[in-house]
């Protein structure tokens, strides 16, 4: 049966409701209850969502990226840093390189012929979907020193991935192409990417703090949080540049110019930002094709464990060696494995770019197996990343005390 895009929307807030419902009672992360659902309607099983109402509603899922990186920026306190800033740093750090380093090694190890592969792989595994992990803290109202950091470090992760996915795909195609490629210009174009992302987040937090600093009415501030943040998408999308990075800066900004602003403004969002995000988490899994399956075989298996093990391993790591407050050692690395938002983007990046004839054969293939082994494990990592973090959250005793 085919429905239009309105229909389709006003379909699947309906199922947001019920799910949510349902996963309350049982005892299940919304977000996981989300995604199934959207498996279950999508184009997997009953294609209900179908494939090309839901790329109608690609701007939802971008407000609702937009509205994810503004709650990660706005946990970026000052004092937060101050508190904690060195062993954040360190996490993230760590976390991402040594993700890196060992999916890629494993991949190089399973098919020693294909640099390129193993580069691209370990450059899309060392990203962090900061949304299932910011929704379920949201959901049990989670507060303490885990969190502050898991909300910092998935934040930080996006632009420590940004940057590895920078060097490694212009390696891969400088290989595809058996061309020379400078390191200096990667070094150049990397920074020069994230420094204009962060720039201008801080450049639109400024501005926003300038000219509602004295708003007090609800409705009124709701036009201008709203309004900023899709400037900050809009504009990055067109000098493509980082939005998800220039959104959390904008975050970022505003708490620390003025804290006030910004927790009214954190206030006023969560009135419709369930809706969003209801509409994200569905979206996300009914576009996932269990049909591709069979086409991932064992190296989706190998690229989950490895990438598992590097985000658990590199988090514990970079917590020791930061000197981090032993529950945040303990548990940090578990709120890390979801990848539904930024690396199945990159992902995506990678079909857009290597299926081009310059790369032939091999470019074709590598686009291909990426995309298909990110919806293989984005599915399993959706389901058991949140109840990870559910867990690590009970365990060190955050769970409702931010209410």
């Amino acid at each position: 049966m085919h429905f239009n895009t309105l229909t389709m929307l006003a379909i699947t807030i309906l199922m947001a409701y019920f799910v949510k419902r349902l996963s309350s009672r049982v005892g299940l992360p919304i977000v996981t209850g989300y995604v199934l659902t959207g498996i279950v309607f999508g184009i997997s099983l009953l294609n209900i969502l179908q494939e090309e109402s839901l790329q109608n509603l690609d701007l939802v899922n971008d407000f609702a990226l937009g509205l994810i990186g503004f709650t990660i920026g706005s946990e970026l306190r000052r004092h937060v840093f101050r508190e904690l800033g060195r062993s954040i740093l360190l996490i993230a750090f760590f976390e991402a390189f040594i993700t890196f380093i060992l999916v890629g090694g494993v991949m190089m190890i399973v098919d020693p012929g294909k640099v390129y592969q193993a580069l691209i792989f370990g450059a899309v595994a060392s990203a962090t979907a900061p949304a299932a992990t910011v929704y379920v803290i949201q959901q049990y109202k989670a507060k303490g020193p885990l969190t502050s950091t898991v909300m910092a470090v998935v934040g930080i992760d996006d632009a420590i991935a940004l940057t590895i996915f920078v060097f490694a795909s212009a390696l891969a195609r400088s290989i595809l192409q058996s061309t020379h490629i400078s390191v200096l210009t990667l070094l150049a174009q990397s920074f020069l990417e994230i420094g204009l992302s962060l720039c201008l987040g801080l450049v639109m937090g400024l501005l926003f703090n300038l000219l509602f600093r004295r708003v007090r009415f609800p409705d009124d501030l709701i036009l201008g949080i709203g309004a900023f943040i899709l400037f900050n998408l809009g504009i990055a999308s067109y000098f493509r540049l980082s939005g998800l990075l220039s959104v959390m800066a904008f975050g970022a900004a505003v708490i620390n110019l003025n804290p006030m602003l910004s927790n009214r403004s954190n206030r006023i969002l969560e009135n419709f930002s369930p809706i969003l995000f209801a509409c994200f988490f569905i979206f996300g899994g009914a576009h996932l094709n269990i049909a591709l399956f069979p086409k991932v075989g064992w190296i989706g298996f190998v690229y989950l464990v490895t990438r598992a093990a590097g985000k658990i391993g590199g988090a514990s790591a970079g917590a020791c060696v930061g000197r981090a407050p032993a529950v945040v050692r303990r548990y940090v690395g578990l709120s890390l494995i979801p990848q539904v938002g930024v690396a199945v983007a990159l992902a995506i990046l990678v079909r857009k770019e290597f299926a081009q004839p310059m790369y032939g054969q091999a470019g074709m293939d590598l686009a291909v197996l990426v995309i298909n082994v990110l919806l293989f494990t984005t599915i399993i990592t959706e389901i058991v990343g949140p109840l990870l973090t559910k867990w690590a959250l009970g365990k060190a005793n955050e769970k409702g005390q931010g209410r």
